[in-house]
């Protein structure tokens, strides 16, 4: 007789942890007014829909119940022709719901439309370029730029400008909202705010070649003086960021470990926008490294 052995503890143990070991906070875990925004309208439209979906759930349930064979007390009534209750119930319930839906979409598309400015003080500007598979970032009023590595002030408005030195892509940070797309010779605009300091994940939400999975970057949001301390450094070191290190810096790579440029030549991200499309690409800049 063949015995059934039972699953050692260890099992369940190890499937739970398989399951759950890509979860990491996301869009339900906001630390931005951008991210908080979205996360109430998720939650709002929840709610509306599920106004319809659990009366309708109950009531498929109560009609197999009552309309059983076993009760004798239900009566089919096979020939009707009009009902107003009925006609009102069904029409008027998903009417106040597209309403209701419609609402919050008109007005949540204005309040956090990417392009509009995030109140609190004046924003610190960053540029961003996406590149085959990494990111660019670089901070015009600050001389510096950096490869996968977002550092932001914690509490202060960001202001980014967007495009792609080649095929499309897609900025997006799950806990500080608003995807955004980038692309060749045009430039896309986002305002975003980390409320406190901490690590974010960064990643393209549009596929974008053989390199797309590890097309990823960290967005350190750092209290104003680690900020400070940050730029100072990154001043230091690296090299600068003129027209031919960023042909090189242009040519296919996977998996790029961060670092940082100590300057920018001016111009830069413009010349991108204007000559970025084609491989052979001849980004022109002033020479002036900032």
């Amino acid at each position: 007789m063949h015995i059934r052995r039972p699953l050692p503890r260890t099992v369940p143990a190890i499937g739970a942890a398989v399951l759950l070991s890509a979860c990491e906070p996301g869009v339900f875990d906001p630390v931005g007014p951008v991210a908080g925004g979205e996360h109430l309208i998720l939650i709002d439209s929840l709610a509306i829909m599920l106004a319809i979906v659990v009366p309708v759930i109950v009531a498929t349930l109560g009609f197999a119940w009552w309309f059983r064979s076993g009760n004798a007390k239900a009566r089919y009534r096979s020939e009707w022709s009009y009902s107003g209750r009925l006609e009102l119930l069904v029409w008027a319930v998903p009417a106040l719901v597209v309403i209701f839906l419609g609402g919050i979409a008109w007005i949540s598309s204005h309040d956090l439309d990417p392009a509009r400015p995030i109140a609190g003080g004046r924003a610190l500007r960053v540029e961003v370029v996406s590149l085959d598979w990494k990111w660019l970032f670089i901070y015009p009023d600050l001389g510096v730029a950096s490869v996968n590595r977002l550092v932001v002030p914690a509490g202060q408005a960001v202001s980014f400008r967007l495009t792609s030195a080649t095929v499309m892509n897609s900025f997006f940070v799950p806990r500080l909202g608003s995807q955004i797309y980038t692309m060749a010779g045009m430039t896309t605009v986002l305002n975003l705010r980390a409320d406190r300091p901490g690590a974010y994940r960064g990643l393209s939400a549009n596929y974008s070649g053989k390199g797309f999975p590890g097309m990823a970057f960290t967005v350190y949001a750092l209290p104003t003086g680690q900020f400070a301390t940050w730029i100072a450094g990154a001043r230091r070191q690296g090299p600068v960021l003129d027209g031919r290190n960023y042909m090189t810096l242009l040519r296919d790579s996977q998996n790029v470990a961060p670092y940082t440029y100590r300057a920018v030549a001016g111009g830069l991200f413009d010349a991108v926008v204007r000559d970025s499309g084609t491989r052979t690409a001849r980004v022109a800049v002033d020479g002036k490294a900032r």
